[in-house]
């Protein structure tokens, strides 16, 4: 429905312009000038009263001379000389053609003047709340209804147009897309999906309709005004929409509205294309103002929203330094569902005033204490015990914990080699994922090892501090073999590495043998198999028989190094003790690396009782 034209009369067309000036040719001098703002209007007396109480009230008041004509002023008439010109052409009998860009004036304009049935059937305000209600029933003119709304405030709220475009909206964001294919024209022709052939009746019978995407109607929500789009998101959520479809909603909004959100280069491409214009850019104050609003308009659902826009918005929000209440909801959020996040959206740059480190760390940190509030997830021991398998080939269950805690090792081995991090700081972050979200400790491996090769200065303290945030007996196989080589590790960790590495060569030997044995006592006594699987599964034993000559090989080797290791620390002990009476004995203080005795003897000591 683009417009709807009233024949009121054959008349042709009466009024011209002349400057500022509009004049009615009719024949009959004009008794009457109406000034609306710097526009005069030379109309006559009786087509006007005869359909505005208003018009008709100021007439009787007026007080002039008989010779001079009467003048009304109309400052203040919503929609000012554009409306008013067509609410005279409508008191003139003249073709009045109605449209959703012109309606909400006029309706407004019509109760301002008090066209009512008392003045004559069929008068002005009837003829616009015909074809509102008509109009409601087409989204499009719907929404251009709605965004004339502003230009004729308060009368358009207090008519209760800008509520019923809304409910309008609202409805029809919300009606079931299946009970219909796609959006009627607008010329009232339907037609098929193709647009080849037009339709009788509304039936297609040549193809089935396509349903409607559930996000038919983002696009257009989101070039509404704030305050509209607000209005509009609150509807639909009080009639019950999920969250994650108004969740969408807000995204393309915040996308086509806040240009600096559009900046981030790695936002662009997920979950909604981009928009294909944006606004223009406005400053950093509306920014903020508009930022702050569409946060206060996220769903608070967990999972609703995607963690990368919330993370979007969170930078977005540092960088034009919102209200702390702003931040601390986003971060709250984001640390309620941070399982779904990315490593990437995690890297938030430091702009704080310290600028201490790179990326924002403490901002994560508090993310991470969010989600460990908010995460309830039951402890089964049983879910976060491992074994050789696992360990070898790197499976583990994923719950959000243990997938926060991979996320978390893939932050510090990103933020490990600033060398402003502070050790605290890289603890903290680290020690607060439990022992058990870690089935596999290689990723917390790798960011210590980055850490101490970016901080060559640590000294042996603190080396032994950051060691501990990680359990040697949780390594695969191949970092083991690299931390054995690590010449950046504390030597207590690297005998507990080659520890604990030697009993799980020993563990697996002792299970192939533990096959083996079964698989030859199920032979024939006579040395025969059973039938021809049973040479199958002697070609495995085998197999795995070779296997563990290789690892039986590995052991010796270990077992080597650690004998040779033994021997060299007894001899640095000795030659320790020596050294120290000498340095007494002059007066010096010993710089060089210390060894503790005492922990060397206790790792050999653990080794030798727990040696199968």
């Amino acid at each position: 429905m683009a417009s709807m034209i009233m024949k009121l009369g054959s008349k042709s067309e009466v009024f011209h312009r002349d400057g500022q000036t509009w004049l009615c040719s009719t024949g009959l001098p004009s008794d009457l000038v109406v000034e609306v703002g710097e526009v005069a209007f030379h109309l006559h007396k009786f087509p006007l009263l005869s359909r505005s109480q208003v018009i008709e009230n100021r007439i009787n008041d007026y007080s002039s001379e008989d010779d001079e004509k009467c003048v009304l002023q109309f400052h203040d008439l919503p929609g000012g000389a554009k409306t008013f010109l067509l609410v005279a052409k409508f008191c003139y009998g003249i073709r009045l053609e109605l449209t959703a860009l012109n309606i909400v004036g006029i309706r407004c304009a019509a109760e301002y003047l008090q066209m009512t049935e008392d003045r004559g059937d069929g008068n002005l305000i009837m003829l616009s709340e015909s074809f509102l209600n008509e109009m409601f029933g087409h989204w499009t003119d719907t929404i251009k209804a709605l965004e004339t709304c502003k230009e004729f405030l308060p009368y358009s709220e207090e008519l209760h147009i800008v509520s019923r475009c809304i409910d309008s909206l609202a409805m029809k964001a919300c009606a079931d897309t299946n009970l219909f294919s796609w959006p009627l024209p607008e010329n009232g022709i339907a037609q098929c999906p193709e647009g080849n052939h037009v339709l009788w009746n509304g039936i297609c019978s040549t193809a089935k309709p396509q349903p409607l995407s559930e996000d038919w109607w983002y696009e257009d929500a989101s070039l509404l005004r704030l305050s509209s789009y607000k209005r509009l998101i609150l509807a639909v959520e009080s009639r019950g929409m999920k969250p994650e479809k108004i969740a969408g909603s807000v995204v393309l909004y915040a996308k086509r509205h806040l240009p600096l959100l559009c900046r981030q280069s790695s936002f662009q491409g997920r979950n909604h294309a981009a928009p294909r214009s944006l606004v223009s850019h406005p400053s950093d104050a509306d920014q903020r103002n508009l930022l702050e609003e569409i946060v206060a308009l996220v769903p608070t659902q967990k999972g609703a929203t995607p963690t990368n826009f919330l993370l979007r918005l969170l930078r977005t929000s540092m960088v034009l330094q919102a209200r702390p209440s702003c931040q601390d909801k986003l971060e709250k959020q984001i640390g309620a569902q941070l399982d779904q996040a990315a490593l990437e959206d995690l890297l938030i740059p430091n702009i704080g005033y310290s600028m201490e480190t790179l990326y924002d760390i403490d901002c994560v940190q508090r993310i991470l204490d969010h989600f460990a509030r908010v995460d309830n997830e039951p402890l089964d021991p049983s879910n976060y015990i491992i074994d050789e398998g696992q360990l070898m080939g790197g499976s583990h269950p994923l719950t959000p914990m243990t997938m926060v805690a991979t996320l978390v090792d893939g932050y510090l081995a990103e933020v490990a080699p600033d060398v402003n991090l502070k050790l605290p700081k890289f603890q903290s972050l680290a020690a607060a994922i439990p022992d058990y979200a870690r089935p596999l400790n290689d990723g917390i491996y790798r960011a210590i090892d980055i850490y101490l090769k970016a901080h060559p200065w640590l000294t042996d303290s603190e080396r032994e501090q950051i060691c501990s945030l990680m359990n040697c007996q949780k390594l695969s196989l191949e970092a083991s073999t690299h931390a054995t080589q690590n010449e950046r590790l504390p030597l207590r960790v690297i005998v507990q590495v080659l520890f604990f590495e030697q009993l799980r060569l020993r563990t697996s030997i002792a299970g192939w043998l533990f096959v083996s044995d079964n698989l030859e006592n199920s032979q024939n006594p006579n040395g025969n198999l059973a039938n021809a699987g049973s040479n199958t599964r002697v070609g495995a034993v085998r197999d795995h028989l070779v296997e563990a000559d290789d690892i039986m090989e590995r052991v010796s080797e270990l077992e080597k190094e650690c004998l040779g290791m033994k021997e060299e620390l007894e001899k640095l002990v000795k030659a320790k003790r020596g050294w120290n009476l000498f340095l007494k004995k002059f007066g010096f203080r010993s710089k060089s690396k210390s060894i503790d005795p005492k922990t060397v003897k206790s790792c050999l000591l653990i080794q030798k009782n727990q040696s199968p």
